[in-house]
């Protein structure tokens, strides 16, 4: 049987990048599918370089077991199962009451008002000892599907797309530098031949599409969006607020190449460009904004166990879902309705 072949494009947000960890467990599983390219920002950065990494090892399973390793990592337990005393709640009513709590209000106070430049000598970025365990080797290397690692340029604002042997424990950690948290992230950059300081790509590419356009690469892009591109209600409190301001900053690189891409495609469809001239990509979408909207900024930041293990079956759900519905489209044009996206 030939396999489809896709790109991936993963969204970063933080502990709520254990979504994208349940998405591409399904994925990765369906023997139908096989991952070509993965363009990854901040967390989704993470889990590119986990996939990568397995797949050039051996295969699926293998990056699938790094997705647990590093996952597992991130929440500082390997077992994500319900307590007991959890079983009356939900990942919402859970992610609520840890941002209602004093020691999250007190941190996230004392984290406004103090710059990660304060700690000095004793500053570390906590990243590294996850991403100094990852096989680099692996992760840089030809086998495999391609990798883009995205992060900005603090210097001059401008996104940074790092590609294969350029992938570094640094540069991993630079796509994932949320400058209000960590110290920026110095990598030297062979595009400007010097030393740069780098913060989180989800201010210039989250993720970033335009590397998936090569030839060499399937025509079909999956997004796995952890960030609600909708919130019905108005944010109101000052985490609220803050939440959803980084929401819309770290939608909105993606949202204006996927309009980009639509009105391309309109004017191919229409004949003002010809057939070949430029590329025609087919857009598909796998995420939960309900799920999403019911989480809080807390849960990002701080890794809790239990609802990453939700958020992870959430993702397989919200993949298995796009799987049943949307296979067929998979190289025959989009499953996302990109019109009414941007009507």
């Amino acid at each position: 049987m030939t396999r489809k072949k896709i790109n991936v494009a993963l969204q970063g947000g933080g502990a709520h990048g254990a979504f994208t960890w349940g998405a591409l467990d399904v994925l990765l599983a369906d023997d139908r599918i096989e991952v070509a390219g993965i363009s990854g920002t901040s967390a989704g950065a993470l889990n590119g370089a986990a996939v990568k990494a397995g797949l050039a090892i051996g295969g699926e399973d293998d990056a699938r077991e790094n997705l647990d390793w590093l996952w597992g990592q991130v929440a500082g337990v390997q077992d994500m199962r319900m307590a007991q005393w959890m079983a009356p709640f939900g990942p919402a009513q859970v992610s609520q009451a840890l941002e209602n709590s004093i020691p999250y209000a007190v941190g996230d106070a004392v984290g406004r008002m103090l710059s990660p430049y304060l700690y000095g000598p004793f500053y570390r970025n906590p990243l590294t000892d996850i991403v100094s365990k990852f096989n680099m080797e692996k992760v840089c290397c030809d086998d495999g599907p391609q990798l883009f690692i995205n992060a900005t340029r603090v210097r001059n604002g401008k996104l940074r797309v790092f590609k294969q042997a350029e992938v570094t424990p640094d540069a991993i950690m630079a796509s994932a530098c949320l400058p209000t948290l960590f110290q920026a992230v110095t990598v030297y950059d062979s595009e400007t031949g010097q030393d740069e300081e780098f913060w989180d790509g989800g201010y210039t590419g989250n993720p970033a599409l335009f590397p998936l356009f090569d030839a060499s690469l399937p025509d079909d892009i999956v997004v796995i969006n952890i960030n609600p591109l909708e919130r019905e209600q108005l944010p109101r409190s000052p985490q609220q607020i803050q939440n959803r301001i980084n929401e819309i900053s770290f939608n909105s690189s993606l949202l204006r190449e996927m309009r980009a891409i639509s009105f391309v495609k309109r004017l191919i469809d229409e004949g003002t460009i010809e057939r070949g001239n430029m590329r025609r990509v087919n857009m598909h979408m796998i995420a939960d904004d309900a799920l999403m909207n019911d989480l809080s900024v807390a849960t990002k930041i701080v890794p809790n166990g239990f609802v990453m293990g939700r958020l992870r079956d959430a993702g397989a759900r919200a993949a298995e879902e796009f799987l049943a519905a949307h296979f067929d489209r998979i190289g025959n044009g989009d499953s996302l309705n990109m019109p009414e996206m941007f009507s």
